[in-house]
Parts: structure tokens; C-alpha cells; sequence
């Protein structure tokens, strides 16, 4: 039995769901904009593949659970 350690593959069952990944992309984003760090959809992407989230969202359900929260352009509210 050979086992890879230098990656973390998570099992089928801890896959994210939609709304997990929801709250993931609206909590990084709070923790980029924080740390004064590019927070858009490509720097989102990055960390969440930095943490091995699975499956990964693509840049355009990124940017639209950005754009639906007020969360686009530095802001962090709607205006």
C-alpha cells in the first residue's frame, strides 16, 4: 500500500457544496481585503486552490458571488 504524502487529496465526502463554497469565496475574500492583498476573483481562485478546496470554483461563479454580495471593487457593502 503506497501512499502519496505530499498531497492532500480529500475524500469524495468532504467535497464542498455549493453554498459551502459560497461562504468560502465570501470569507477569503474578507481575509485578502483585510490583509490589504488583491481580493478579485483571480487572488480568490489562488487561495482557495492554496487550501486544496474541492471542487474548485471557476472565476466567473467567483466573481458572481462577489458582484451578488457588494463585495466588487474594494467595497465591502452595497452603496
Amino acid at each position: 500500500m503506497t501512499s502519496n504524502t505530499s498531497e492532500n487529496v480529500r475524500p469524495d465526502k468532504l467535497l464542498y457544496s455549493p453554498e459551502e463554497l459560497k461562504e468560502l469565496i465570501i470569507l477569503t475574500r474578507y481575509c485578502l481585503y483585510n490583509h490589504s492583498a488583491p481580493c478579485g476573483a483571480q487572488a480568490i481562485a489562488r487561495e482557495l486552490q492554496c487550501l486544496n478546496i474541492r471542487p474548485l470554483p471557476s472565476l466567473s461563479f467567483i466573481g458572481r458571488v462577489l458582484r451578488i454580495n457588494g463585495l466588487t471593487y474594494r467595497r465591502t457593502g452595497f452603496y
